[in-house]
Formats: structure tokens, C-alpha cells, sequence
């Protein structure tokens, strides 16, 4: 099959091929999910070189266990399994790393940024920055939840099921979360 020709191929029957041994499914697979996978990190952590290495982990441990995937209806939660379980590794990792936690003197100095062309396209990027930077600012077992949670769509069941946390420590999360982001960019909306 053309390289073309996996290209109009839907995420379900790209899994199942990749599951089969096609290098040139799991390719074309990987080329679709990296940039979500990599916006996911980004949102998780403020490092733009361990942002790459993680997406670069989850994806080369995507491409070695998909053979594990019982079910392609699976696949995303299971990959958001998998990003969770690194950014968990990282944490850990990295846990006396005073680099990791964004400082609030990064904060305001994308806040007070100035000199932007007038523009939508500047205005959304001064605002993503600015949510960006909220994100970070929150404690990582907030974070992951309200990720997981509005930019990557999953139930509340399935954070559970991800984090391996109860549901009712979920909600109470993502709660906490909205509200931190809430008061962080108040005078922006």
C-alpha cells in the first residue's frame, strides 16, 4: 500500500494494521497523534526541551506496546494512559528540581509582555501563554486532571480510571483546579 494511500485511512484501521506489524500504518499513526501528545506535555510541564523528550517516550512506547491494545475503541484513553504513567515518571523524577514549577516572576513577565502586532492571531497566542503559564502554576495533581479534562475531552470515570484516583477526589480536582485558574486570570476575561 502507498504511503498516500494511509493517509486517508481512518485511526481505527491504522491501529489495527500497526497491531499487525505494519511499519507504514504505525508511521502514518504516529504522525497523527504526536502534536496532540506533545500540546498535552506542553500544558503539563514548562521545560521546552523535556516537552520533546516526553512526547518522544510516549510515542516510541506507543509504538512498542500497541500490540497490547485489546480494543481500538481504546486507543485514546489508553494513550492518555500512557502519557499520564511519564508525566507521573517525571514528576518523580524531577521532584527536587526547583526548574520544574514555574515562578511567578516567569508568570508576570508573560503577563507584562508587551510590543505583540495588533491581531487576533497575537491576541489568542498572548492568551494561550497566559493560560499556559496558569496551568503551570498549579500543583501537578491539578494539572493532570483539568488537562485530561478540557483539552483532551475524558469523563470523569476515565481520569479515574487513568490517575487511578476515586471519582470523588476527581471532581473535587478539577474543581479546584477551575477555581485557581479562575482567580490566576481573572483580570484577563
Amino acid at each position: 500500500m502507498s504511503k498516500s494511500k494511509y493517509k486517508k485511512r481512518d485511526i481505527n484501521t491504522l491501529i489495527t494494521f500497526a497491531q499487525k506489524g505494519d511499519s507504514k500504518a504505525l508511521e502514518e499513526l504516529i504522525r497523527r497523534v504526536q502534536k496532540n501528545i506533545f500540546t498535552m506535555f506542553s500544558y503539563l510541564t514548562a521545560k521546552r526541551q523535556d516537552i520533546s523528550d516526553l512526547t518522544q517516550e510516549a510515542l516510541l512506547k506507543m509504538a512498542r506496546n500497541i500490540g497490547s491494545l485489546k480494543d481500538v475503541k481504546n486507543f485514546k484513553s489508553w494513550l492518555n494512559q500512557i502519557v499520564t504513567n511519564i508525566f507521573y515518571d517525571y514528576i518523580k523524577k524531577h521532584a527536587k528540581d526547583k526548574n520544574l514549577d514555574i515562578d511567578n516572576d516567569k508568570l508576570l513577565e508573560i503577563k507584562d509582555k508587551i510590543g505583540c502586532e495588533p491581531g487576533e492571531k497575537c491576541l489568542f497566542s498572548e492568551m494561550e501563554k497566559l493560560i499556559k503559564a496558569a496551568l503551570l502554576s498549579l500543583p501537578e495533581n491539578l494539572r493532570i486532571v483539568i488537562v485530561l479534562r478540557e483539552y483532551e475531552g475524558l469523563s470523569y470515570e476515565d481520569i479515574s480510571k487513568i490517575t487511578n484516583t476515586n471519582l470523588g477526589t476527581v471532581k473535587s480536582r478539577i474543581s479546584r483546579a477551575r477555581i485557581k485558574l479562575q482567580e490566576e486570570l481573572k483580570e484577563f476575561i
